[in-house]
């Protein structure tokens, strides 16, 4: 099955600025294959439910090992069954009523 998700990872306790975290997330998911589309706050990925949630975990294990004691993380997730749908098709359909 597959999967869009909007993932916000925050570290805790590594001071104010986090994007270093934020790049080495982005390589994990590159590694993976997976594609993804940085924004503002977050990141969506769209790929098989267990690669994107394997990522998740990767970037977590990958975080503390940078020393961070403490990670909250924000996940939105959606699926559907009826069509194959991506990022892109998503934000087409809401341009298009623009």
């Amino acid at each position: 099955m597959n999967v869009i998700i909007d993932l916000c990872v925050v570290p805790i306790g590594v001071g104010l600025s986090v994007s270093k975290y934020v790049a080495v997330c982005h390589e994990i998911i590159n590694e993976a294959g997976l594609k993804s589309e940085l924004h503002a706050y977050g990141t969506n990925i769209e790929g098989d439910w267990d690669a994107v949630f394997d990522v998740v975990k990767k970037c977590h294990e990958k975080i503390h090992d940078m020393g961070a004691p403490r990670i909250t993380t924000t996940i939105k997730a959606g699926t559907r069954i009826d069509r194959e749908q991506t990022m892109a098709d998503k934000v087409a359909s809401v341009k298009s009523k623009l």
